[in-house]
């Protein structure tokens, strides 16, 4: 078969893509290629939801400053049929508390979304206690919040843009990429598992976590990995008043879900891999006391689900590749290694991208930085002190 556009990887990245793509050019030819529509292993579903402001490059804080607007209108611009495509929208706040050792890199990063239009506050130790009476504060130095921050369902934000890219004419195909074909400097197809073969003008790598299979099928490496995290489900016995998303720098992340709170303490230690196994030891281990340490109250705490899934985490500089140029491939994108932003990320790269296969250059944010040259040049853009 032909094709304009193949998205390998149907994900919300994949998904917010053929959305742009086809409402962008409604008579485009956009196929989407993932092997499992029920999405059971996929890395969105399993994602915290959180959104927020709180980076350090002005690439990441633009492209949020574009995608939370979206989030909060989603349910209107995904709607089909009339139906609106609710995704449990909550502008609760985000948190980020660093010790005395860090605050001068937490107020370069303030400035910085200062000066980008962003709604952030900072607070010095006595002002996070009158905010949070609960808090341990004494071992702070100091904090911000973004009240226009929060977090989302991450299941009803992919199913959002899925359906609707379907119900603009998008081709949603429920099978495997098993090969790459090429000539030079330009793919020329993709086969699957069920032996269709897909030309198109331009290929799109969004299979996240599994980008790097999709790359060695084309003769070459990418350092993004599979990373697996936990998602927790935990409960309090004893009231804490309402918290934001909160954030520190020693990963711990956690947010009010519920009845309790959903979150944990991704590591970078854990090796890289297709592990979808549960370490039933390291909530108490490592989740629980952190937790504790911070807000005496989770000293009492039962976690009673933890869910895994992995990041697609770029172990270069920790940010996405989006664009061309991977191996000198001139028609094969890619949009991965986003390492946990995938999901908040996934209205501002979908556009980005379509502008990219459309116009050939971004036009809304610049994300020029982000391309394949850094890593080709070896020059990482890492974040400052934020996870």
């Amino acid at each position: 078969m032909k094709t304009d556009v193949a998205i390998i990887g149907g994900g919300a990245i994949g998904s917010s893509v053929a959305y742009f793509l086809r409402t962008m050019a409604p008579t485009l030819g956009v196929t989407v290629i993932e092997r499992d529509p029920t999405y059971a292993l996929a890395s969105s579903p399993r994602a915290s939801g959180g959104f927020r402001r709180l980076f350090s490059l002005p690439e990441n804080i633009a492209l949020s400053n574009f995608s939370i607007p979206f989030f909060a209108s989603f349910p209107e611009a995904m709607a089909v049929n009339g139906v609106p495509a609710e995704i449990g929208f909550k502008k609760n706040g985000y948190i980020f508390i660093v010790p005395p050792s860090a605050i001068d890199t937490l107020k370069a990063n303030y400035d910085t979304e200062r000066s980008m239009g962003c709604n952030v506050i900072w607070l010095a130790p006595n002002e996070i206690k009158h905010r949070f009476p609960s808090m341990k504060v004494d071992d702070l130095g100091a904090a911000v919040l973004s009240p226009d921050d929060g977090w989302l369902d991450p299941h009803s934000v992919l199913m959002g843009f899925r359906k609707k890219a379907q119900s603009l004419g998008a081709t949603f195909l429920a099978e495997e990429v098993t090969g790459m074909e090429r000539n030079g400097a330009q793919v020329t197809a993709t086969v699957t598992s069920r032996g269709t073969r897909i030309e198109a003008t331009h290929y799109i790598n969004a299979a996240g976590a599994w980008a790097k299979t999709i790359c060695a099928m084309l003769g070459f490496a990418v350092p993004i990995e599979p990373l697996r995290r936990y998602e927790h489900y935990f409960e309090c016995e004893d009231e804490i008043e309402p918290l934001p998303l909160l954030k520190d720098v020693n990963r711990l992340a956690f947010r009010p879900e519920g009845k309790g709170y959903s979150g944990g303490v991704p590591t970078l230690q854990e090796p890289r891999g297709f592990n979808f196994d549960v370490d039933h030891d390291y909530f108490e281990n490592v989740v629980w006391p952190a937790l504790a340490h911070r807000f005496p109250q989770f000293e009492r705490t039962k976690c009673k689900a933890t869910l895994p899934g992995l990041y697609d985490q770029n172990d270069f500089d920790g940010n996405v590749v989006i664009g061309p140029g991977a191996d000198g491939l001139g028609n094969f994108h890619m949009l991965a290694g986003f390492s946990g932003h995938g999901l908040m990320h996934s209205p501002g790269c979908g556009l980005a991208m379509a502008e990219l296969i459309l116009k050939g250059r971004f036009e809304t944010i610049d994300l020029t930085r982000l391309g394949w040259q850094r890593i080709k040049d070896g020059t990482p853009l890492p974040e400052r002190g934020i996870i």
